[in-house]
């Protein structure tokens, strides 16, 4: 998929399939500065399924595993979803308010969910992600750095970097350094 596909056009990204969620809210002030990479698998460790797609729409069936029992009441959501096929989902557009990084603090500022776009990535903090994964999510990022020029390489972050102690994810099966070096044109 070329550099070209991923736009973001009305706060939505235009390569994205689109399932709305009800847990998003107005941003207090309309900022845009911030991008959390978190990493998400249901059941925990199983990839492919409907879980995290049902999770985020408040679909989540607390019978169908028992891990669901403990988490079918939560109101989750992210702005995307990458899974592991680079296939992405959008679920909240991005001039709302994802309900994804919790408490959280960025730089001194608190409620990182007021000024962030948080993604999913289909994964755990120990399996490595796929190519196309980091094939999407740089596709992804640059695309959001053009739309929201607030948000540039240093202000992208792992959810453990914003609630430390509390998430770890992406995780150590995250490649920071490839990431970024691509990212910054470091390496293609």
């Amino acid at each position: 998929m070329s550099e070209n596909h991923y736009v973001v056009e009305n706060h939505r990204l235009i390569a994205a399939d689109y399932c709305p969620s009800p847990n998003c809210n107005e941003r207090p002030n309309g900022e845009i500065s911030l991008l959390v990479i978190h990493n998400i698998s249901l059941p925990p460790g199983q990839f492919g399924g409907l879980g995290i797609r049902q999770l985020f729409t408040n679909c989540l069936d607390p019978h169908e595993h028992p891990y669901y029992r403990e988490i079918h009441q939560l109101e989750v959501s992210a702005h995307l979803l990458i899974d592991r096929e680079g296939r992405v989902t959008q679920f909240v557009p991005f001039d709302q308010r994802a309900w994804h990084a919790g408490r959280s603090c960025f730089e001194g500022r608190e409620a990182c969910n007021d000024f962030s776009i948080g993604i999913e990535l289909e994964g755990t903090d120990d399996t490595p992600y796929t190519d196309r994964q980091y094939e999407v999510l740089l596709g992804v990022s640059r695309a959001l750095m053009r739309a929201y020029p607030e948000i540039q390489p240093d202000r992208i972050c792992g959810h453990s970097d914003i609630a430390p102690g509390r998430k770890s994810d992406p995780g150590p099966a995250f490649d920071w350094r490839r990431y970024r070096d691509t990212l910054s044109g470091n390496q293609e």
